[in-house]
Formats: C-alpha cells, structure tokens, sequence
C-alpha cells in the first residue's frame, strides 16, 4: 500500500512516463490515467503548422485533462484507492507557455486558473529527467510520425519550463530523477529502486535523487 493516494509520473517528451505509469499501476492495483494525446485531432496539424494550430491544440489538451481528471481523481473507488496519472494538470501551462504568442498566453493563462482550483493537488510527482540527446532518441525510436521533427530546441524549452514551475510549487513532492543511464524497461531491478522511491516519506518541496540510491523498505 502506497503512502500516497494520487501519483503523477511526469517527464519531457520521450522519457519514458507512460510505460512507467502503465507498468506502476498495475503493480499497485491503482487506477490508471493516461493522457489520450492520439485522440487530440489538432495535434498532428500542430506540428505541421505549430503557429496556426498551437492555440486549439492547448486548448483541447486543457479540456481533455480537465475532464478526465476531475472525473477519476475526485471520484473515490473503493478498488482503487490509489491514482497513477503520466501527466500533471499544470502542464498545460507549461506548453502553453511555450507554443503560444504572449497575448494568447495571457488569455490561456486566465482560462487555467479558473479551472486548476477545481483539481486535486498530486501528494506526489515523479519526474524522469533526461538529456535532449536521449529524448530526441527515444522519440525516433517510437516512431510516431507526426513527432519525428521535433527539435532539440524545442524540447529545451519544455524543459525549462517544467523546471521553472517545479520551483514554485508550494504544495506536493516532488522528486527529479536523472533517467539518463536507467532503463526499468528491460533492467528489473532498476524499476524496483525506482518504484521503492515511491513508497518513501518525503517533506513537500523538491527532492532530486539518482540511483543507485541508498533506500531500504520499511
């Protein structure tokens, strides 16, 4: 039994969350989220024509998350006490910021805050920190085609957004792992020490940890 009842695996784009996500709550017996980012219709005409399309694509990304959230998060299972989510609601915030014109920004801003009060606080964020190097790898390794030219700049300034609102975040735990040299894909027992991560007590605020670290089960 997880000390913590709702689960955000976070990271930039090919790091790894969602098949971390998916493999985590299955082992908890938790409920699952995943974002249905191929159900987004604007997404792959975002990176055709990001200017045109940057604006509907985070938008509907917002009020996909919005919804799936407020519906699984709030509403408490019995067979399910425990939430694993591959996404924070803040992201939105995070892209947005760095695929919108500073007006639009404005605009999408006010938006969010109306709505991100509604929304349960994650107790605890796992996010796997990778270079650009390896997420730009992992990216043509999976082989979606509208992802295939997204640049390393790019994905730098995701980076540093998510970084940017790590520091401000006041009310859940956060832990920064550097994934550069970890694969719990296809070592087992680095999936172990990163899942045993999970089951530890931590202050709220920013905790960075790379493994091997010096963990033992309680």
């Amino acid at each position: 039994m997880s000390l913590y009842k709702y689960i955000c695996i976070e990271g930039n784009i090919g790091a790894g969350k969602t098949t971390f996500a998916t493999r985590y709550a299955s082992d908890m017996n938790a409920r699952l989220i995943l974002e249905k980012f191929e159900d987004n219709p604007f997404l792959p005409k975002f990176y055709e024509d990001a200017r045109r399309y940057s604006f509907p694509v985070e938008l509907s990304f917002m009020a996909e998350r919005y919804r799936q959230l407020k519906h699984e998060v709030e509403n408490q299972d019995l067979f399910y006490p425990i939430t694993v989510s591959d996404y924070v609601f803040y992201k939105c915030l995070i892209f947005a910021s760095v695929n919108l014109e500073e007006d639009e920004v404005k605009l999408y801003k006010t938006l969010f805050q109306i709505i991100y009060q509604n929304l349960p606080t994650p107790d605890i964020i796992l996010f796997f920190n990778s270079s650009t190097e390896k997420l730009l790898h992992n990216i043509k390794k999976r082989g979606r085609d509208y992802e295939q030219n997204i640049q390393a700049e790019y994905l730098d300034s995701v980076n540093e957004m998510y970084f940017e609102f790590f520091k401000h975040q006041e009310k859940s735990r956060i832990l920064i792992l550097d994934k550069e040299q970890l694969d719990f894909v296809n070592d087992e027992s680095t999936y172990q020490q990163i899942k045993l991560l999970l089951e530890q007590p931590y202050e709220i605020g920013l905790h960075y940890i790379q493994l091997p670290a010096t963990i033992q089960p309680q």
